[in-house]
């Protein structure tokens, strides 16, 4: 099961869970990071490191969350917001450096304030 990062994270992209991955699989967006589900081994270094919370296995996000599973999938299988090609499998984070584009949610989301 992969691990997927939701919503506490946007606007606040700590990046502790970066240091942390050992496959260099988490990538940087706009307002959030996301994990690449093909590229995920697992093993869940990254979970304890992020302050929100925002991180967890794929089928332990929170019910109201729960569009953040496809969207971070989304990330990496659709063309974003600009390019021509899915982003795919670049073989790690540090290859592409941050990507400064978000999935339509994400660049779309409100975070209410005195969250994140």
């Amino acid at each position: 099961m992969p691990y997927v990062i939701a919503a506490a994270c946007i606007d606040v992209m700590d990046r502790s869970c970066m240091e942390e991955c050992p496959v260099d699989c988490i990538y940087e967006g706009e307002r959030k990071l996301y994990i690449n589900p093909a590229e995920c081994i697992d093993c869940g270094a990254c979970e304890p490191v992020c302050p929100v919370t925002a991180i967890s296995q794929d089928r332990r996000v929170p019910a109201d969350q729960h569009d953040f599973v496809a969207d971070n999938a989304r990330f990496f299988a659709e063309p974003l917001p600009g390019r021509d090609e899915p982003l795919g499998m670049p073989g790690g984070a540090s290859v592409t450096g941050p990507l400064g584009v978000d999935t339509e949610l994400v660049a779309s989301y409100k975070v209410a304030v005195g969250d994140g």
